[in-house]
Formats: structure tokens, C-alpha cells, sequence
């Protein structure tokens, strides 16, 4: 499957949200924290030809809806003003189990990432509503005419999309927002955004 993506930055997450509703997307998924490790073999072999396999776990703070692990495997970026690649990715039964393999297969966590994740929906397009700890980002996702008429609506341009991945904005921003260590995950001593 092709992946086709762009981020949008934004103030703050009830600035995201406004300007995405009133854009006409609507909620399809509530808000829910994603843990995320991008897993690599020692030598970098992956990150050298520019895949990714990641392990997600969502969270859902509602105490009834049990943790999600979710594999996936994304494909070099290929050129282009939005972030297009393959992607492959499946539900995992047991997150404990595929990590066990993985150690096993000698890949390792590289780097871990956190968010809040809310999803809204609108005409062939998915569009995530991102907390991070380095910023508030909004992630099209869809075709590409979709991606543009989105754009528009949330009066915004081309010229302001983001094509880096979590792990790129981190080291460019984790300065700005306090942040030491080599992951970008919600310090244990701050208030995590609502």
C-alpha cells in the first residue's frame, strides 16, 4: 500500500482541533497515547536503505479498551512535496511475543516517540490531531487532491508542509522544548497535554 502523507504545524492542540472541525473533518477515533520504537539491526541496515519498521502500542485512558500493538514497515520516501512511500503495517496479537522475536532476529529499538493521537475523518482522508513533546502537529493522510483541498480549507499552503519524520522534528526541536535523552517521550515530571 502507498502511503501519502504531509504534517502541519500548529499552536496548540485546541488550536489543531478547532481549525480541523471547522474545516468540516469529524472525530473517528477518540484520543489515545501511541508509544512508538523504530527497530533496526545493529549495522543500521535498514535506516541506510531509508525503511522503517516500527512497534506501536496505543493506550487508551478510558480503563475498558485494552492495549493495541500495531507492526508496520514503511518503504523509502520517494520525491515529492509530500512524504510518499510503502507501507505495510497489521495488528499484533501479542506485543511481548513480536518484540521477543525481534531480539531474537538481533533488530533493536533505535528510537522511541510519543504522542497523543486523536483522528478525524473527511472525504478520502485521514487527518490525526498530534501532541507531541516537541509541538502540535496535524497529519494528512490520503490522496493527494484530498491533501491539497484540506490544506486550503485549513488555510494553509504547500509551502508549509512538513515532510520529516517524529525522529528528524526531535533533533531540530528538542532544544527549544527542554527535552534531553536520545527519545522524545513526555517527561514523567511535566503535566502530559490534555
Amino acid at each position: 500500500m502507498l502511503e501519502r502523507e504531509v504534517k502541519l504545524s500548529f499552536p496548540t492542540p485546541d488550536a489543531a482541533r478547532t481549525t480541523v472541525r471547522a474545516a468540516g473533518a469529524s472525530l473517528s477515533r477518540p484520543r489515545r497515547l501511541q508509544d512508538d520504537a523504530l527497530y533496526d539491526t545493529p549495522d543500521t541496515l535498514l535506516r541506510q536503505q531509508g525503511c522503517v519498521i516500527r512497534v506501536r502500542t496505543e493506550r487508551w485512558d478510558d480503563g475498558h479498551t485494552p492495549d493495541t500493538t500495531i507492526l508496520t514497515l514503511k518503504g523509502p520516501v520517494q520525491p515529492g512535496q509530500m512524504k510518499t512511500r510503502e507501507e505495510h503495517e497489521t495488528r499484533v496479537e501479542n506485543g511481548e511475543a513480536l518484540i521477543r522475536v525481534f531480539d531474537a532476529l538481533g533488530l533493536r529499538p533505535w528510537f522511541r516517540y510519543q504522542k497523543y493521537r486523536e483522528e478525524c475523518a473527511a472525504a478520502d482522508l485521514t487527518i490525526t490531531i498530534d501532541e507531541t513533546p516537541v509541538g502540535t502537529f496535524v497529519e494528512l493522510e490520503g490522496a493527494e487532491e484530498a491533501i491539497l483541498a484540506m490544506t486550503r480549507a485549513l488555510g494553509r499552503s504547500p509551502a508549509d508542509f512538513i515532510r520529516d519524520s517524529y525522529y528528524r522534528l526531535f533533533l531540530a526541536r528538542r532544544e527549544q522544548f527542554g527535552l534531553s535523552g536520545p527519545d522524545m517521550l513526555f517527561p514523567p515530571d511535566r503535566p502530559q497535554p490534555c
